[in-house]
């Protein structure tokens, strides 16, 4: 387990490794953009997740008070 662990640890030289191909594959003007949609689609996941929550704590609620 312990292997499949490291494997996936990442050190400096490898995270920019990454963002360079990321560059070279989408450009620099296209970054910006996909970051926003990111942050788009992390927004409305947190959004979800908080509406599934509230709605799960008044059926609680309600269920308390019968």
């Amino acid at each position: 387990m312990l292997n499949f662990i490291t494997l996936w640890a990442l050190g400096t030289g490898e995270i920019i490794l990454i963002a360079l191909v990321v560059l070279l594959l989408f450009g620099g003007k296209k970054i910006p953009e996909l970051m926003r949609g990111l942050g788009k689609g992390v927004s409305q996941f947190k959004k979800g997740v908080k509406d599934v929550d509230d709605e799960i704590n008044s059926t609680l609620d309600d269920m308390k008070g019968k």
